[in-house]
């Protein structure tokens, strides 16, 4: 089951996003990573999520290489041995484990393909924390429409990246989530800093001990600006472009209750 993401999944057409640079698109059951060749790390990817029939089944699955590409062209097991780097789901594992149980199984495991991994520093705090619950968070405020969402992450792939064991590490990561309501198309946009987590300057990875992770709500235009995609709709659904809210200002999120739907 390879079916990838669906554009018209929320009863509205949301086009993949898709990066300047060169890709390679890679289809998994209900999700898509599009993965840059150069920096060997995904440049977008796009999940679709049916909350009403989100599965809980225990985690399985193993890291892997995608065989349906070269392995220098993904980053995989080398760069994240011996050192302080967690391979940080881009689609998380339960975004596409809904419907039929066989099928949800098989969405899971698929999220252990490498080009849907991204390193990110260790250390967990409630930052991090915020920022692996965002989807859960808009998925209930979503909750009172059809319970769908369309999620697209990836890192920021900047130019300034420091170099670690032959690939880059990203300091920051974005992400989109995108919903229907009584309004039509809506979607927020969010970036998570891990710049003071990250230092490669004696050739190893160190995570200062005062360094934090930083999540913001930020303009879905600032995020494909930074990114380098193009986002189409999700720009004029963007629910910080509204009358009173100030939609040039990137919002610090400390919980849950900072974020504006």
């Amino acid at each position: 089951m390879t079916d990838g993401y669906e554009a018209e999944f929320l009863g509205a057409a949301v086009a993949l996003p898709e990066p300047a640079r060169e890709f390679r698109a890679l289809e998994y059951p209900r999700f898509t990573v599009l993965l840059d060749p150069a920096r060997r790390l995904a440049s977008v990817t796009a999940v679709n999520i049916d909350g009403a029939q989100l599965r809980d089944l225990a985690r399985e699955g193993e890291w892997r290489l995608d065989p349906r590409i070269d392995a220098d062209e993904q980053t995989g097991p080398e760069v994240y041995a011996r050192n302080d780097l967690d391979r940080g789901h881009l689609v998380r594992r339960r975004d596409p484990g809904w419907g039929d149980a066989g099928e949800a199984r098989e969405a899971m495991e698929a999220t252990f393909f490498y080009p849907n991994a991204a390193p990110q520093a260790a250390g967990f705090n409630q930052s991090k924390e915020l920022w692996l619950g965002l989807e859960d968070h808009v998925l209930a405020y979503a909750e009172t429409t059809d319970q769908r969402l369309s999620v697209f992450t990836a890192p920021v792939l900047a130019d300034d990246d420091p170099p670690y064991r032959g690939i880059r590490i990203p300091l920051r990561f974005w992400k989109i989530a995108a919903w229907q309501d009584a309004t039509g198309l809506r979607a927020a946009g969010f970036v998570l800093d891990q710049t003071e987590l990250v230092d490669t300057s004696e050739g190893l990875l160190a995570a200062p001990p005062l360094g934090a992770f930083r999540t913001f709500q930020a303009p879905i235009a600032d995020i494909a600006g930074i990114a380098g995609i193009e986002v189409g709709p999700l720009v004029d659904a963007d629910v910080l472009d509204r009358a009173d809210v100030r939609a040039s200002e990137w919002r610090a999120l400390h919980s849950a209750r900072d974020m504006i739907l």
